[in-house]
């Protein structure tokens, strides 16, 4: 299911909308210098600086985690208006054998 190019820039907003305010979420602040902590002791003594490989591999990994968080937000918006089409299509409230009109014409009922 493909969606049309003004619905994908709405999506995107909404996802940069949410990133902004997850960005600045005091939660989210402790939790970023609790691993900032935890980090700076396990490479304590080493200077990582010198180090290119993991710089090069720190910014892969962010990337990475980016572009999954992303499809993981597209994917849920997806599934979610899929759900709400399924759900408010008529072809789900009645099937072909059920209709309120036999229900009330029905003179045995």
């Amino acid at each position: 299911m493909d969606f049309p190019p003004w619905f994908r820039q709405a999506i995107q907003g909404r996802l940069d909308d949410v990133s902004a305010r997850i960005e600045y979420s005091p939660e989210l602040n402790r939790i970023r210098a609790e691993e900032s902590k935890a980090f700076q002791v396990l490479f304590a003594g080493m200077d990582i600086g010198r180090m290119p490989e993991f710089a090069e591999w720190e910014d892969k990994h962010h990337f990475k985690q980016a572009i999954m968080n992303e499809c993981l937000y597209l994917q849920g918006m997806k599934d979610g208006i899929q759900l709400a089409v399924a759900l408010l299509s008529p072809s789900v409230l009645f099937d072909d054998e059920t209709s309120v009109e036999s229900d009330r014409n029905d003179p045995e009922a």
